[in-house]
């Protein structure tokens, strides 16, 4: 592995690891041992976090790969990636919403609010697993624009 894929790695694999702990901690409320859930999510919130900072410092200052397969399958690919985007937007503000909730002690909306969020974290961490395959594994480019050389060139 060359350092152009260390950081998607790195990022890609603590997405996964968040989208397990949330299954691991809604197998744990649902057993009402809500103590172990509650650190569960937060080791999930963590590892959420710690995905963002890694994706977020990687495209500022090292840039994003673009698109390098093949280009009848790119309008596919690019449907494939605003729908992914948006999810992941959605689900990140859901995430910050059913912490708050379950903190707050307003559990029947916690409950009700983390089924919908933990539904689509799950499909957000499929499909950016799905996007680091596409962009590292099957159709690997090497080409890359830091945000900030894009907007102050």
């Amino acid at each position: 592995m060359n350092t152009f894929n260390l950081l998607p790695t790195i990022s890609t694999f603590f997405i996964a690891l968040s989208a397990v702990l949330v299954a691991i901690g809604w197998r744990l409320a649902i057993k009402r041992r809500l103590e172990e859930h509650q650190r569960m999510m937060v080791y999930a919130a963590v590892a959420a976090i710690i995905f963002f900072i890694v994706y977020l410092s990687r495209t500022v200052f090292i840039g994003n790969t673009p698109w390098s397969g093949p280009d009848s399958v790119k309008p596919f690919y690019i449907v494939f990636l605003l729908f992914h985007i948006v999810l992941a937007t959605v689900a990140a503000v859901f995430g910050i919403m059913t912490l708050t909730l379950g903190y707050k002690k307003k559990f029947a909306k916690h409950r009700k609010l983390g089924r919908v969020t933990s539904v689509i974290w799950f499909i957000t961490a499929i499909t950016g697993v799905f996007v680091y395959s596409l962009l590292y594994l099957i159709y690997p480019g090497n080409e890359v624009t830091p945000l900030l050389d894009a907007i102050f060139g």
